[in-house]
């Protein structure tokens, strides 16, 4: 069994040559595995399954097509994609996870997260994602006009953009006091996440117990993926061309 992770691609028409990235990699590693799973932030942004744009087209018909030759796609929402509903994931032939979720591949218990949860020191993050990750907020929200939801959006990444700049490191980077209590709560298993776009493979010593913690690369122009084949888990990154 060969499991694929990925997450923080940030898919959107001003990126082309991630996109293009993305599409090499279904063509070429993600048929090879038996597994792919998605940990957030697919998109840029997502303003509901009824933005029906060219990209949410495309990237819909790719997974599908990856799905449909026997290789099941699983999701687990980002800060950017959360608005992801049942009806785009069925076009795109994938089962939406919740955060966190506990898997078991080849004997290894592997709990995934896109891993915003954990970055619990930026209070004012925290809140926000309580507001929109309320039901009834969505509701709300999906109720609006189309071109309202796409303002609102465009106004947030404005923002977000703003604190970046003058939020320390720390504040965006994770808790580790969090990451062992979701280690602990979990029973010590593996955990891999994304979101703060800090690739790197962590060793957490939790009652006595070593856990090992990566954290997923973002994508520009090359793929970048984890790979468990049932004997280690290794790091992998290819440009479109050698896909």
């Amino acid at each position: 069994m060969k499991c694929l992770f990925i997450s923080d691609l940030h898919l959107c028409s001003e990126r082309p040559e991630t996109l293009r990235a993305f599409f090499a990699f279904l063509k070429g590693p993600a048929r090879n595995a038996s597994a792919l799973y998605i940990l957030g932030d697919l998109f840029e942004y997502w303003a509901g399954d009824d933005d029906e744009t060219e990209l949410a087209t495309l990237v819909a018909q790719a997974l599908k097509a990856l799905s449909d030759q026997g290789i099941p796609v699983s999701f687990v929402a980002g800060n950017r994609d959360f608005l992801i509903g049942e009806s785009w994931a069925r076009r795109a032939g994938m089962t939406r996870l919740p955060d966190p979720i506990l898997i078991e591949a080849d004997g290894l218990r592997i709990l995934l997260s896109h891993g915003d949860t954990l970055c619990t020191d930026d209070i004012a993050y925290q809140e926000y994602r309580r507001k929109v990750r309320d039901p009834a907020w969505q509701q709300a929200f999906l109720s609006r006009p189309l071109d309202e939801r796409r303002r609102f959006i465009e106004a947030l990444r404005d923002h977000s953009r703003s604190e970046k700049a003058v939020k320390s490191a720390g504040i965006m980077d994770v808790n580790p006091a969090a990451v062992e209590h979701l280690l602990r709560e979990y029973g010590h298993p593996v955990l891999i996440h994304g979101h703060t776009h800090r690739p790197a493979r962590h060793v957490h010593l939790v009652d006595g117990r070593y856990c090992e913690r990566w954290v997923l690369a973002d994508w520009h122009s090359e793929a970048h993926w984890l790979a468990w084949d049932g004997t280690a888990i290794e790091a992998h990154r290819l440009h479109p061309a050698g896909c």
